[in-house]
């Protein structure tokens, strides 16, 4: 794919994610799921009324903005309500979040092409971002979970361009990454995850770099013939390497030796032992901390009821007492381990009506059962097939990663590591690290928990689909190009299927149901 064609796909994917978020915006006149919270907090900010928030209050002073720009535009107010505390129309406190989500699937691209230098892959990743529900969904409400993600996804973009500069260049974007990953954190404490797959995939660079010296180590004072015999595999290994270098090409082999002169061969992450621990308390510890902290100054002169500490305790006492991961605690609650297959989204709005020319009530319960001949739902769902097969994907990578070691076993009939990891084995590692960063610290989480805190997580779960399909795609294989053509195919028709309830589009009773596939999605 030549560049001029990358950034026509790049602007397309961009352009199709800003026309989904703000079609329609405004349908619904009242306050959707969590907007009964952080729309009034954005208001709040504005009128300058104290409150108790149980999260950091970046997101809410982004809803703020956006409710102040969006009342000084002189359209977007044919409908009007009061449910903020203020008289405000349902697209100023919702078109900043469409704004921001539309940016996410650009994110997410700029980090695949980051990985790799490939822009099949980075369009592919941006693509299956954009095609997913639930992001969608949280784009284009007053909520705050895009607001986690973006800012976790640039400190991770930031990371990736500082590794791949030097000096001063490097600082600079180390110094962003760090304001990212600060004020991912300053949205959700759970923003904290993006930040830890950064230290875990320094630290995993550091243990391979370690474990590879030491191995040289241990040769060098192996017995001469031992280096012999070491040398004659050298010598012998051209034939194997071009074989190896044959098999990655069409899709199948995750290791070849790289070219230093070859940019397709080079990943920023092959610069992670560049980094020393000066490098990572400084521009990954102090200045996300520093970030987090200016955060919250606005908010504490607004509610001087608690302190900085103070506020922070009255959080974690509030989570804590929310209840266990039960439906007796709430209809909704899906643990961790149900997210990944999807077998809990949660409604976000659910109304009926007897035709489509009826308005809907701004707020009370949709008419009896039987009644309504249209249904309006808004579930946050993610893609079903784009979900399922990104988890397939993530679990072939996982097995791709444990495989190499002992191929290795097998054929050294010792422990042993390759001198140089493949593009595509630094990929894997870091996308695996990231998913299993962002979704194992909820299993020791015992408090009523929903799909939406799988957000994080989810995005590598994209990523990891997207390098499958892009392999596949580049195979010399026609099976493998065509099961890639295939899976895309599959995936941008299941987000056509369920996208009326993405965007709370009518339905009727059998369209509902038809797209219910289980009872647990209800």
């Amino acid at each position: 794919m030549t560049k001029k064609w990358f950034r026509i796909g790049m602007a397309s994917v961009f352009l199709f994610s800003l026309a989904l978020r703000f079609w329609g915006l405004g349908r619904f006149n009242t306050l959707v799921f969590d907007e009964v919270y952080f729309a009034k907090f954005g208001n709040n900010y504005l009128t300058h009324t104290p409150f108790f928030n149980a999260h950091p209050p970046l997101s809410q002073y982004m809803i703020g903005i956006g409710i102040w720009i969006g009342s000084h535009i002189p359209f977007w107010h044919d409908s009007v309500n009061g449910l903020t505390g203020s008289l405000r129309s349902p697209w100023t406190y919702r078109w900043f979040n469409a704004l921001t989500g539309s940016f996410i699937p650009v994110v997410v691209a700029a980090i695949a092409y980051q990985l790799s230098y490939r822009r099949i892959f980075a369009i592919l990743a941006g693509l299956f971002t954009a095609c997913d529900g639930i992001f969608l969904v949280e784009s284009r409400y007053a909520l705050s979970n895009i607001y986690i993600v973006i800012f976790g996804l640039l400190g991770h973009w930031f990371f990736l361009l500082a590794l791949d500069n030097q000096n001063r260049r490097r600082s600079f974007w180390l110094i962003f990454a760090g304001i990212g990953f600060g004020a991912s954190v300053g949205t959700k404490w759970n923003g904290l995850w993006f930040l830890s797959g950064a230290y875990l995939i320094w630290i995993a660079a550091w243990v391979i770099h370690l474990i590879h010296s030491s191995l040289n180590s241990k040769l060098f004072f192996a017995p001469s013939s031992l280096k012999e015999a070491g040398g004659s595999r050298q010598e012998s290994g051209g034939r194997s390497q071009e074989l190896e270098v044959r098999r990655q090409e069409s899709g199948v082999s995750t290791y070849s030796p790289s070219s230093p002169l070859s940019p397709s061969s080079q990943t920023p992450l092959q610069n992670l032992t560049q980094l020393n621990i000066f490098h990572i308390l400084f521009y990954l510890g102090i200045i996300p901390a520093f970030i987090y902290s200016i955060i919250w100054i606005p908010h504490l002169q607004l509610d001087k009821t608690y302190g900085f500490i103070a506020v922070h305790q009255q959080i974690l006492k509030f989570h804590l007492q929310l209840g266990g991961n039960s439906p007796n605690v709430h209809p909704y609650c899906a643990a961790w381990y149900k997210w990944p297959l999807m077998t809990r989204p949660m409604a976000y709005y659910y109304q009926t009506a007897g035709s489509i020319t009826e308005p809907l009530p701004v707020m009370g319960p949709p008419l009896p059962a039987g009644a309504g001949q249209v249904i309006y739902d808004v579930h946050a769902m993610g893609n079903p097939f784009l979900w399922w097969f990104g988890v397939a994907a993530m679990l072939f990578l996982v097995g791709m990663l444990i495989s190499q070691p002992v191929i290795l076993w097998v054929k050294e009939k010792r422990f042993s590591m390759p001198a140089t990891l493949s593009v595509d084995t630094w990929i894997a590692l870091y996308l695996v690290i990231n998913y299993a960063a962002n979704l194992l610290p909820w299993v020791k989480v015992t408090r009523c928990v929903f799909i939406y805190h799988y957000i994080c997580a989810v995005v590598f779960v994209f990523l990891a689909i997207a390098w499958f399909v892009d392999r596949c795609l580049c195979s010399y294989y026609q099976q493998l190009r065509a099961l890639g053509v295939t899976i895309t195919f599959i995936i941008l028709a299941a987000f056509i299927f369920w996208m009326p309830i993405y965007l709370g589009l009518p339905l009727s009773p059998d369209g509902y149901k038809l797209r219910m596939w289980f009872n647990s999605w209800i």
